[in-house]
C-alpha cells in the first residue's frame, strides 16, 4: 500500500473519529466549559500575590505603657490607609488561641507587657504574630506581610527620634536608620501575575489530558464494542488506523489548548511575550511527545476502563510534578529529580519561557531537543506493539 493511501485511509478515520465527537453537544460544551472553569478556578484558588486584604487579625495589647499604645494607634493607621486586616480586640494569647480554634481569626498580634519598659531601657520592643499553624500558606504570607509592616513601623519611629533628639533631618535620618535601598525590576514590563504564571502550564496540562483520556476512548472502547475489528478487516493499513486515531486526538487537544490561550488573554489579562507562532509550534511538540505515550498505555489495556485508570495514574503525578501550579524549585530535590524526567516539566517550562518572558528558540531549544526525542523514543515503542496488539 503506498504512502498516499496510508495518508487518505488515516484522514477518513481522523474525520469518522471527529464527526463522532461532533455529534454530542454535551462534548462539544465541554470542549470550552472545561478550559474556562479551570482557568478560573486554578487563577482563583491559588494564590495570587504575597499580600493580604481584609484579613481578620486579633491585637492583643498587654503593655502597660505609652509605647504600646502608640504601636496600636500607629498599625491602625496604616491598617486604614492599605485595608490589610480586619482588627478584633483579644485579651491576650489564650483568647487569641481561641479565635484560632473557632476560625473566628486568620492570625494574631500580641504586643507583651515589657514592650515599653524595653524600649525605655533601650532594649528592642518585641511583637509576637501569632499564626494558625493549619493553614501554612495563608500562615506564611500573614507572617511575611506583618513582620514587614512591623519592621517599617520601627523604621519610622527610630527617624522620628534621630529628628526630634538630635536635630537631623528627616531626609538624613531615613538614610541613616536605613542606608540601603532596595528596587525590582523585572526582565519585562508589567508586575508578576499568577494567571501568567499557571495559563501556560494548564495549555500542555489540557493537551496532554486531551491525549490521554481521548485515545483510551478512540480505541480501548472501539475495541469492546467490535467496530475496531471491522476497521481491521477493511482493506487499510494499521499504520492508517494509528495516524487516523492520533489525528483525531491531535486536533481536539489542539483545539482546547488554543481555547484556554484565547481565554487567558481575553478574560485574564494574559501578555504573550514571545511569538506566537512558537506558542502554537510548542503546542503541536507537546502533543507529539505524548502520542507516544497514549498509544503504548493503550496496547496494554484490553478494556477502556483499564486504559482510563493506567491514564489517570500517570496523569496525576505528572500534574503536580511538573510546575504546573508550583515552581519546580519549591519542591524538596528528589521531587525535583523526578520532575525532569517527565515530558510535560518541559512542555511547560517552554511554554512558559516563550509566554511569559518573551524567550526565543535558542533559549528553548534543550526543551524541544529533550520533547522531541521523548515524542520519537515513545512512539518507536509503542508503535510496534500496538501492531501487536491490534493482530491478537
Amino acid at each position: 500500500m503506498s504512502a498516499r493511501d496510508v495518508i487518505r485511509h488515516s484522514l477518513w478515520i481522523c474525520w469518522k473519529d471527529l464527526l463522532e465527537f461532533s455529534r454530542s453537544k454535551m462534548r462539544l460544551m465541554m470542549l470550552v466549559l472545561m478550559p474556562l472553569f479551570m482557568m478560573v478556578m486554578i487563577g482563583f484558588i491559588f494564590p495570587s500575590g504575597s499580600s493580604i486584604s481584609n484579613t481578620p487579625i486579633a491585637l492583643a495589647n498587654t503593655d502597660a505603657g505609652s509605647f504600646g499604645t502608640s504601636f496600636v494607634q500607629q498599625l491602625e493607621i496604616i491598617n486604614n490607609k492599605t485595608g490589610m486586616m480586619k482588627l478584633t480586640t483579644a485579651t491576650n494569647f489564650n483568647d487569641i488561641k481561641t479565635k484560632l480554634q473557632n476560625s473566628e481569626v486568620n492570625g494574631g498580634i500580641i504586643i507583651p507587657e515589657n514592650f515599653s519598659s524595653n524600649i525605655l531601657a533601650g532594649k528592642q520592643g518585641e511583637i509576637i504574630i501569632v499564626i494558625d499553624q493549619s493553614n501554612p500558606q495563608m500562615s506564611l504570607t500573614i507572617e511575611s506581610v506583618l513582620s514587614k509592616t512591623v519592621a517599617m513601623m520601627g523604621e519610622q519611629m527610630a527617624i522620628y527620634n534621630l529628628n526630634v533628639t538630635y536635630q537631623v533631618s528627616m531626609t538624613r535620618a531615613s538614610s541613616m536608620v536605613t542606608p540601603y535601598n532596595v528596587q525590582f525590576k523585572g526582565i519585562i514590563p508589567g508586575e508578576p501575575n499568577y494567571f501568567q504564571f499557571v495559563a501556560p502550564g494548564i495549555i500542555a496540562m489540557v493537551v496532554m489530558m486531551a491525549l490521554m483520556t481521548g485515545l483510551p476512548h478512540a480505541i480501548s472502547y472501539e475495541k469492546d464494542i467490535g467496530t475496531l475489528d471491522g476497521m481491521l478487516a477493511a482493506p487499510i493499513s494499521r499504520l492508517s488506523i494509528i495516524l487516523g486515531k492520533v489525528m483525531a486526538q491531535t486536533i481536539r487537544g489542539m483545539i482546547q489548548g488554543f481555547i484556554i490561550l484565547l481565554l487567558a488573554v481575553v478574560l485574564f489579562g494574559v501578555v504573550i511575550e514571545g511569538s506566537i507562532l512558537l506558542v502554537i509550534a510548542l503546542v503541536i511538540l507537546t502533543v507529539f511527545s505524548f502520542v507516544g505515550l497514549g498509544i503504548l498505555i493503550t496496547s496494554f489495556a484490553d478494556k477502556e476502563e483499564t486504559a482510563t485508570m493506567v491514564m489517570m495514574t500517570f496523569m496525576f503525578p505528572m500534574m503536580f510534578l511538573s510546575g504546573v501550579f508550583f515552581p519546580i524549585q519549591q519542591m524538596p530535590w528528589y521531587m525535583q529529580d523526578l520532575a525532569h524526567i517527565l515530558p510535560l516539566t518541559y512542555a511547560t517550562t517552554a511554554l512558559r519561557k516563550v509566554m511569559v518572558l518573551g524567550a526565543d528558540v535558542p533559549a528553548v531549544g534543550t526543551e524541544i531537543l529533550i520533547l522531541i526525542g521523548f515524542g520519537v523514543i515513545l512512539l518507536a515503542v509503542a508503535v510496534p506493539m500496538f501492531r501487536r496488539a491490534m493482530s491478537r
